[in-house]
């Protein structure tokens, strides 16, 4: 949906929302990727059955265990503008797992997480920000190298 076709409340909302100010971020040299270990981070929405859902305009996540059954992965993520039909064919089209895990396998990538994370999406970002901070220092925590942001 383009902005000029959207209901002009939801447009204002949009055009109008605070965004937080990033400062200069320092580029870091990257070790070679066959080095490193990568998590997975969605906007999906996607949750373990048992966690609970994602609420509209949540800025929190879900940690999702590497081990996990993946064909235990649901979606909190509801519009009318949102096809979910594809997740539910193959929770790679949103949550690119299998593909991480044959990296792993063929040398490309070090070594998969030993957790992954979501977030719903279309969200504000100021609501999300701090959240994010904090997910940087867990990743860290994790030795996580890099991650491939998947937004959905």
């Amino acid at each position: 949906m383009y902005l000029h076709e959207m209901p002009e409340k939801m447009r204002e909302a949009l055009i109008n929302q605070e965004l937080p100010e990033y400062g200069d971020t320092p580029w870091v040299t990257p070790k070679p990727l066959n080095e490193c270990r990568v998590a997975l981070i969605s906007t999906a929405g996607l949750h373990r059955r048992e966690d609970p859902l994602f609420s509209p305009g949540s800025g929190d996540y879900r940690i999702i265990p590497d081990d996990y059954d993946m064909n235990g992965l649901t979606m909190s993520h509801l519009s009318t503008n949102f096809d979910r039909s594809g997740f539910y064919r193959d929770v790679n089209t949103s949550f690119p797992i299998d593909r991480l895990h044959e990296l792993v396998e063929e040398g490309v990538i070090g070594s998969a997480a030993s957790r992954h994370y979501s977030f719903m999406g279309a969200t504000p970002p100021n609501v999300m920000e701090p959240v994010a901070r904090d997910l940087a220092n867990v990743l860290k925590a994790d030795n996580v190298d890099a991650v491939v942001l998947v937004p959905v």
